[in-house]
């Protein structure tokens, strides 16, 4: 819901909060036993989130469900504390994958064609991210929409991901590069 304002003689968009953030279990699409809620988790959306089974959400983190398509992390992965999971594009995470703290995960962005509107106006553009199987992505580590990681990839700690990452390479730097098989 949207509403105007009047200051100074402009009219000014108020816009909505998305809301606090606070869930219930019975509000998930789908949710496994033995999934654990860390204080301060946020959750936004739920109903468009699945979640396995044995899953830790670390301290702080935020599941950005969106009110389109949907976040998906398979059994038995690790999301650490202050991690950003954005889901408007599509995200999902694989079996046994291991997300360090502060880690973000954006699938969208605003369009840069548009130069008569503000970047923050500008439409926005979607990637669905996928992250398959037994990953592990580094600390403050950044994935960009429409990227795939490949199963039992390793992304270095601080790394900006840009490009998909082939299964079993190590990726590291900004923009990350390969590094090594593994």
């Amino acid at each position: 819901m949207e509403k105007s304002t009047i200051t100074g003689g402009h009219t000014t968009k108020i816009h909505q909060s998305h809301g606090t953030g606070e869930f219930h279990r019975e509000d998930f699409r789908s949710i496994g036993e033995g999934v654990v809620f860390e204080p301060g988790v946020l959750v936004f959306h739920p109903e468009n989130i699945e979640l396995g089974r044995n899953i830790y959400l670390g301290h702080y983190a935020i599941l950005k469900g969106y009110y389109i398509n949907n976040l998906v992390i398979g059994d038995d992965s690790w999301i650490g504390q202050f991690s950003f999971l954005h889901a408007a594009g599509g995200l999902r995470i694989g079996r046994a994958v291991g997300i360090g703290p502060r880690v973000t995960i954006l699938t969208s962005q605003h369009q840069l064609e548009r130069r008569e509107l503000p970047v923050i106006s500008a439409p926005l553009e979607f990637g669905t991210v996928i992250i398959k199987d037994g990953c592990d992505i580094g600390v403050n580590s950044c994935i960009m929409p429409g990227v795939t990681v490949g199963e039992g990839a390793v992304v270095g700690a601080g790394a900006v991901v840009v490009n998909d990452i082939p299964p079993y390479e190590v990726w590291a730097g900004v923009p990350a590069r390969r590094i090594r098989k593994r």
